[in-house]
């Protein structure tokens, strides 16, 4: 890692109810990101346990817990900037839990935590999906250093919701970190096209790990894990099976597209706060 550049990796998987299986395989992906040299690497949602809402609350834990020392050692230990996805945590005293991200240093110490904002309570085609019936929202935005980048955290259906990621560019996020489990019907329509404008239009860079294929429910997720450019251009993309889409972070030549094309210089923060 360069003072003003950044190798990060999105990884992508199909994670099951069983969170011991699904810790082998983040571990793997995991270290072949760290190998193939990324310095910030990034775990899709709900990656511990997914798939059968059910078996949620057996999963869920404190932060910290067992699975955030897990994540804190391997950080360590590569040397690397881990974007946790999102994991269960439990809620003291209510029975909903958090859908939490958490991020850590090269040096194991926790940097973040953020609990996601907006949940999925939908209709589409096949299934209507009530994310709030074991979800309880969040309510911080979180922003948080990263060696030479400021992070901006959020999950999921998150990037539906544009206010929240200008509020984090205005708080001076450069890359944006979107971990999810995208349906399939909304995802072959909208993943893509909602990444590359929360790229565009905040002039940062996005993240995108995701869940992929069929899961333990019956509903397919989209997958399709990328890295998107601050002018909008998909930098890697992951295909249809585990792994991880790779790409460098110029951070130089954000900052050169930021004030050469103030798009963030009219800043009205009251208005976005607002709007939440």
């Amino acid at each position: 890692m360069s003072e003003r550049r950044m190798i990060a990796a999105a990884i992508q998987m199909s994670s099951t109810p069983d969170r011991e299986e699904n810790k082998k395989t983040a571990e793997r992906l995991i270290r072949e990101a760290a190998s193939a040299g990324a310095d910030l690497v990034s775990l899709p949602e709900l990656w511990s346990c997914h798939g059968l809402e059910k078996v949620y609350r057996e999963n869920a834990e404190s932060i910290p817990g067992p699975t955030t020392d897990f994540l804190g050692s391997l950080a360590r230990e590569l040397g690397i900037y881990l974007l946790g996805g999102s994991i269960l945590e439990k809620v003291p005293g209510s029975a909903r839990l958090h859908n939490t991200s958490t991020l850590f240093a090269p040096s194991g110490e926790l940097l973040a935590v953020y609990r996601k904002i907006h949940l999925f309570d939908v209709k589409v085609a096949d299934r209507e999906y009530l994310e709030s019936r074991t979800i309880a929202p969040g309510k911080e935005i979180v922003t948080a250093k990263a060696g030479p980048a400021t992070i901006g955290l959020s999950v999921c259906y998150d990037v539906r919701f544009p206010e929240l990621y200008r509020m984090l560019a205005l708080a001076g996020a450069e890359i944006l970190m979107v971990p999810a489990a995208f349906t399939l019907q909304t995802g072959k329509d909208h993943w893509e096209l909602l990444l590359r404008a929360r790229a565009v239009e905040n002039q940062a860079y996005v993240v995108a790990p995701a869940q992929w294929g069929q899961k333990a429910d019956g509903r397919w997720t989209y997958g399709r894990s990328m890295i998107v450019d601050p002018w909008g251009v998909v930098l890697a993309r992951c295909p249809d099976r585990d792994g991880f889409a790779l790409a460098p972070l110029d951070l130089g030549c954000l900052e050169s597209l930021r004030a050469e094309f103030p798009a963030l210089a009219n800043r009205r923060p009251e208005v976005y706060r607002s709007a939440l």
